[in-house]
């Protein structure tokens, strides 16, 4: 599956193997179980993040993953938001440092139909 990673305007595909999907299933469940206690997103602390809130703490870990170049990381990062959000198609990841900040884009929302067109 590809995921786009968005950093600072600079778009990267990656591919990550559907296998590691299920190969990571149990390292997915304690990332899981940690948010499950609630999350420091900037300043605020959420105590049941949602979907995409994980998605966006999972983010924040794969730019970590890309600054320290800790290529295990980024795909398990990206793996997890792949099975989190099934159609995500991109992250665009914010760099200042605001986590609430990072885009979560599905499939679906660059194919949006323009609406009833009036004649």
């Amino acid at each position: 599956m590809k995921l786009n990673i968005i950093v600072d305007g600079r778009t990267n595909a990656f591919d990550v193997p559907d296998k590691l999907l299920q190969e990571a299933k149990d390292f997915f469940d304690k990332l899981d179980a940690d948010m499950d206690k609630g999350w420091q997103m900037s300043r605020d602390w959420v105590e049941k993040p949602d979907a995409e809130q994980r998605c966006q703490i999972a983010a924040n870990k794969l730019l970590t993953a890309i600054e320290t170049d800790n290529e295990k990381l980024l795909m398990l990062m990206a793996a997890y938001i792949l099975r989190t959000m099934p159609g995500v198609k991109s992250v665009n990841i914010d760099i200042t440092g605001d986590i609430n900040e990072t885009d979560i884009i599905m499939e679906h929302e660059s194919v949006k139909p323009l609406g009833p067109i009036f004649s």
